[in-house]
């Protein structure tokens, strides 16, 4: 089993980034193999809504986004953690997401994050975070994925890497998180052990429009 942990911040070693590497530490010490995904400071341009991931499989756009869907369906659970920029997530990583999801979901791919567990992670030098946790757990609930909490907010604090280390409350959030991950993927193991086969629905998607 292993977790994806999404680093949606442009700086590779900051806040984002040492609180990812803390819950990396923890699923190591339950059992769970991990890596940490850079997103980078590289340019990610927004949905088109041009719908033509449809029919070729993948976004339209060629960049790290299809490269991230195919690398992402091998992983068991993610973690998305962001800065927060403007009391949101770093525009960087909703383009990101936005077209991966989608682009997964038009081109018949959505297994690759259906029923697999979720976290959403925000670091921030002050406020913020419960509007970017917010944003970032809607891909998780239209997706059908279990989100994992920790005993409060997925968040830390700081303005750099070495104060959110001294936040220990955050960062001991962060341990919870990683534990709660681990558990509920042993548990998802255990039942398919046991024959306990994931819910399906045998129903077609409905699209209800509210303008005739």
């Amino acid at each position: 089993m292993k977790v994806l942990l999404l680093n949606g911040s442009p700086h590779k070693d900051g806040c984002t980034y040492t609180a990812l590497e803390e819950i990396a530490k923890t699923l190591k010490e339950e059992g769970i193999d991990s890596e940490i995904y850079q997103l980078g400071a590289d340019s990610i341009a927004p949905c088109k809504a041009c719908y033509a991931c449809g029919t070729l499989g993948k976004c339209v756009i060629n960049d790290k986004v299809n490269d991230f869907v195919d690398f992402a369906s091998d992983f068991d659970g993610y973690v998305f953690g962001s800065p927060v920029h403007y009391a949101s997530a770093s525009s960087s990583i909703i383009s990101f997401l936005d077209r991966a999801f989608f682009s997964a979901f038009k081109a018949g791919r959505g297994d690759i994050f259906k029923h697999k567990p979720g976290s959403a992670v925000a670091s921030a030098r002050r406020a913020g975070t419960t509007a970017t946790l917010d944003q970032l757990n809607k891909y998780f609930s239209i997706t059908e994925m279990p989100i994992i909490s920790g005993r409060y907010w997925n968040m830390v604090h700081g303005s750099c890497s070495d104060e959110v280390k001294q936040d220990q409350e955050g960062m001991q959030n962060m341990r919870i998180l990683a534990r709660n991950m681990a558990w509920h993927l042993k548990c998802r193991e255990a039942a398919e052990k046991q024959g306990v086969s994931k819910p399906e629905s045998k129903e077609e998607i409905i699209f209800t429009n509210f303008v005739r």
